[in-house]
Formats: C-alpha cells, sequence, structure tokens
C-alpha cells in the first residue's frame, strides 16, 4: 500500500483529498503545519509522496520541500497550492519538487498526478543485480537500483529527476523533443506547465555538469529540446 503525507491547514481541503485518496487505497497521514509534516517525514522514510501546501502555519511548505530534499531525494513530492504565478511554480520545483496543481483541483487531475509519479518512484525493473546497467562517458546508470554514478561516485537525484536522465542517456546522441519528454515521464494526461521539463532539466545540469553554465553531457536543441552527449563530452 502507498503511503502518502499530505501537509494542508484548511480542514475542508485537507478532508475532501484524504476522502478520495483512502478511497483509491492509500495509506495517508495527515499534517496541517510544516514544522509537524517535516518531523513526520524525518521519523518514517517509508513515506512515497508527500502533498503539500505552501502556506501553512510554521515553516512554509517550500521550506519543507527544500529541508526534505537535504536527507530524502527518494520520495516524490507535489504541491497543491493557490499559489500559481510562475515565480512559484519555478520555486517550488527549483527546491525539488516533481509536479505542482493549482487549487482548485479535481480529484480525477489528482490521482492522476499521483498515479504518474508514483510509477517514478517505484521504478523497479525486472532483472538481476545490474541487468540493464547504462554507461555512458563516466556515467553509470542502474535501472534495478534507481542509482546513476559518475566517475564511481553516486548522485543523489529525485523520481523525475531519474526518470528524465535515464531516457535522455537511452537515446544518447538523439535529441528529444521537450513534449516527449512531457509525455513519456510525466504521462501524455500531463495537464500541467510543460516547463516543468526545462526546471528539472536545470536541476539536473547542477548535479551532473561541472558548469552548469556551460554543459558538456545534457546539450539543449535550441527550439526542439535536449540530448544528452555523455560518450562525446568524456574524449
Amino acid at each position: 500500500m502507498s503511503k502518502i503525507l499530505i501537509l494542508e491547514d484548511e480542514d475542508s481541503i485537507r478532508s475532501f483529498v484524504v476522502v478520495n485518496l483512502r478511497r483509491q487505497g492509500y495509506d495517508i497521514t495527515e499534517a496541517i503545519t510544516g514544522d509537524e509534516a517535516l518531523a513526520l517525514l524525518k521519523q518514517d522514510d517509508s513515506f512515497d509522496i508527500a502533498l503539500l501546501d505552501v502556506m501553512v502555519p510554521g515553516i512554509d511548505g517550500f521550506e519543507v520541500c527544500r529541508r526534505v530534499r537535504e536527507f530524502n531525494e527518494r520520495i516524490g513530492i507535489i504541491f497543491l497550492t493557490a499559489k500559481v504565478q510562475e515565480q512559484d511554480k519555478v520555486m517550488g520545483l527549483s527546491l525539488g519538487a516533481d509536479d505542482h496543481i493549482g487549487k482548485p483541483f479535481s480529484p480525477g487531475e489528482l490521482m492522476a498526478r499521483i498515479g504518474s509519479l508514483l510509477r517514478r518512484v517505484r521504478r523497479q525493473p525486472a532483472g538481476g543485480e545490474d541487468s540493464g546497467t547504462l554507461r555512458s562517458g563516466p556515467f553509470e546508470i542502474h535501472p534495478e537500483k534507481v542509482e546513476l554514478r559518475k566517475n564511481g561516485e553516486r548522485i543523489d537525484l529525485t523520481p523525475t529527476e531519474f526518470a528524465l536522465i535515464q531516457r535522455l542517456i537511452e537515446k544518447e546522441g538523439s535529441p528529444l523533443s521537450r513534449n516527449d519528454l512531457l509525455d513519456e515521464i510525466w504521462g501524455v494526461q500531463y495537464i500541467g506547465d510543460p516547463k516543468i521539463v526545462d526546471v528539472n532539466i536545470r536541476r539536473l545540469r547542477q548535479k551532473v555538469e561541472e558548469d552548469p553554465s556551460a554543459p558538456k553531457f545534457i546539450e539543449t536543441v535550441w527550439g526542439f529540446g535536449y540530448r544528452w552527449q555523455g560518450r562525446d563530452a568524456s574524449t
């Protein structure tokens, strides 16, 4: 059973979300303040997803997300918020969130986003040790371990970052459009901001590039999308 934490201080919204999630069989834990949510996430690392409102008592949802990413890259994080201005969306995603849903939202939209993120959180392909390992320049990606290494050193990635870089490496040398990446990683039913692709690319560059402002591995194909050039960049 998937475990989900919801941080929401408005009783009516929290109850609405909890009822719909429990109907789908999810194990739900509720938090009203940012401090409470952070404490719960530190105590229990088995949560699959955290749904975070931004404007809550105590530390806000943005700060909860930032602190959680310091000790847990595996958990999926979705912001549920009325703060829908562009800078707010970018802020949340830049801090390590996987998705952003603006209020008000329908149960169907919420379930679709959670389902898509769970597939990324629970990426566990069949096979033995090192089955399907991909190598590219100084990088090794191990799908069965959900792990990326550069020169033997592990790089911590969120579920979305891992899914994105795995797809880029699988198609090394071939440009992938933003729309293709959006469909493959977030799902064809995704109705959020397509700029989520660009924000995740920026986060990935911060983690894998020596100089993110002059990327060698994740190239921008102007007007189209992105391309991975791991082998060429290492020569």
